[in-house]
This record gives structure tokens, C-alpha cells and sequence, in this order.
């Protein structure tokens, strides 16, 4: 029998959020969301963690331009992970990530806010 409470890749996910945590002890909560992507891009290559950064995602469906899914990291051909740093994850954000789950054909999106005050992963399924 499956277990329907199964977390997806629990051990690559807590490194990536553990990673995370690591980032936003360092650099706070008031940087761009570039200068997030770009001390957690140095701490998976610190970490042994492959990944690959802002590269497009194949379109959807015939008739959709090219690059209009670029997620900020596709780790261990596994999860797909976007930072964002704003007041709040919206509906929007959840949306964009559920686009690109499906154009990678992905299970499973990690969305983590580095604006807030303490951090909050979002794990997203597909």
C-alpha cells in the first residue's frame, strides 16, 4: 500500500532549505532577489548540490514563445526552486510555479521568500 503522506525527496529538500536558512541568517531579509540566487548559487556549488540556473523551460503548448518559463533553479533534475522577495507569496506565485512543475514535468517546487522576517518554505506539488 502507498503511503499517501510520503514527503517527496525529504533529504534534498531539507538541504536546499536548510541552505536557505543559511542565506538569510547572512544576508538578512533586504537584498534583491538576484543577491539571494546568487550566495544560495555558491552555496550549492560549496555543497556539492547540481543545479542548473535560470534556464528555459520547453514551451507547453505549440504556439507558446520560447523562454516564457524560466524558473530560478532546477536542482538535481528534481525540484524546481524559486526565490522571490516580496510582503507575500500571492496566488500569482503559486500559479507560476504550478507552470513550470508542468512544463518540466517536475513533482515537486520549493518557493521561499527572503523577504519575510522568518523563513517559510513553500513545497508545491504536481
Amino acid at each position: 500500500m502507498q503511503q499517501i503522506n510520503k514527503v517527496l525527496y525529504p533529504d534534498l529538500s531539507y538541504k536546499i532549505c536548510g541552505l536557505c536558512f543559511e542565506v538569510h541568517n547572512k544576508i538578512g531579509r533586504f537584498k534583491s532577489e538576484k543577491s539571494y540566487a546568487d550566495f544560495l548559487e555558491k552555496l550549492f556549488k560549496d555543497n556539492d548540490v547540481q543545479y542548473v540556473r535560470e534556464t528555459a523551460l520547453m514551451p507547453n503548448f505549440d504556439g507558446e514563445k520560447e523562454r516564457r518559463n524560466i524558473p530560478d533553479f532546477i536542482i538535481e533534475d528534481k525540484i524546481i526552486f524559486d526565490a522571490k522577495t516580496k510582503r507575500i507569496i500571492t496566488k500569482e506565485d503559486y500559479f507560476q510555479m504550478k507552470r513550470y512543475l508542468v512544463s518540466s514535468n517536475k513533482k515537486l517546487g520549493l518557493i521561499v521568500n527572503f523577504r519575510q522576517k522568518y523563513l517559510n518554505p513553500k513545497r508545491i506539488l504536481n
